[in-house]
């Protein structure tokens, strides 16, 4: 057996585990043991894709949610970074207000919809405002984290050679702490994604979430869960876009 079969590389591996998957479902469809109106198989759903594109504007939808989540995540990254940053150097904010934004990103902010329609109305500035909103716990609660985990003597060190405080912010404190932010910005992204898609959903306001609503609507299960893969695709650019900026940064430090 070929060495790249018994021990295949990470992206072979990921498509061999997805294939075989595929594989699985198509063939417990197969045999009934899951209905295919319910959950149709693979040889359904894939087909639809290009009915999607040629009917259903799937192109523009996933690229309104691609934006809108572009958006949403960028905004809580800039805020969450800021306000983690307050709350490491302010050693008092940071004992009060942790615990909030620890609660705040274990709640269910989609519920709060309809105070954003009544402040911005029905229209992508909610749908924006949304996901920022849920983006910013986790990039806050990672920034913190990462600050408060550089190792003393890396400060003792850049006091040592004369280091100003932007320097040290810098030079050290920001690439030492920034394999743990970058944590904080995928759970972000992922926070902003599944709320820019909920109230997509809800406010029937375009994007993937009015794409899908509207296909399960019309009982177009197949169409809706091929829908339902271009969403997980949006998650998969974005973290395969972090993952590079993460290392791009980490070989520049």
């Amino acid at each position: 057996m070929p060495a790249w079969l018994i021990r295949p590389p990470p992206l072979v591996a990921r498509f061999l585990f997805l294939a075989g998957l595929l594989v699985l479902w198509e063939l417990a469809s197969a045999a009934g043991l899951v209905s295919r109106f319910i959950v149709p198989p693979p040889s359904e759903i894939f087909p639809t894709i290009g009915a999607l594109f040629a009917e259903g504007d799937l192109a523009g939808a996933f690229l309104r949610t691609f934006g809108e989540t572009f958006a949403a995540a960028g905004l809580g990254a800039l805020g969450g970074m800021a306000i983690g940053w307050w709350l490491h150097h302010n050693r008092a904010a940071g004992a009060a207000y942790t615990d909030w934004m620890a609660a705040v990103a274990a709640a269910p902010l989609v519920l709060l919809f309809p105070l954003f329609l009544v402040i911005f109305g029905r229209n992508a500035a909610t749908i924006v405002a949304m996901g920022t909103v849920a983006s910013l716990p986790p990039v806050v609660l990672k920034t913190k984290e990462g600050l408060d985990n550089v190792r003393g003597v890396l400060i003792d060190v850049g006091r040592t050679f004369g280091l100003t405080r932007w320097q040290q912010i810098h030079m050290i404190l920001f690439p030492a702490s920034l394999p743990t932010i970058f944590t904080g910005l995928r759970l972000g992204l992922v926070f902003a994604l599944i709320n820019v898609v909920g109230v997509e959903f809800l406010i029937g306001f375009g994007g993937m979430g009015q794409l899908i609503g509207d296909l399960g609507d019309r009982f177009e299960i197949a169409g809706m869960y091929a829908a339902i893969l271009f969403v997980v695709l949006t998650s998969v650019c974005f973290f395969y876009l972090t993952e590079k900026l993460e290392t791009w940064l980490l070989s520049a430090r």
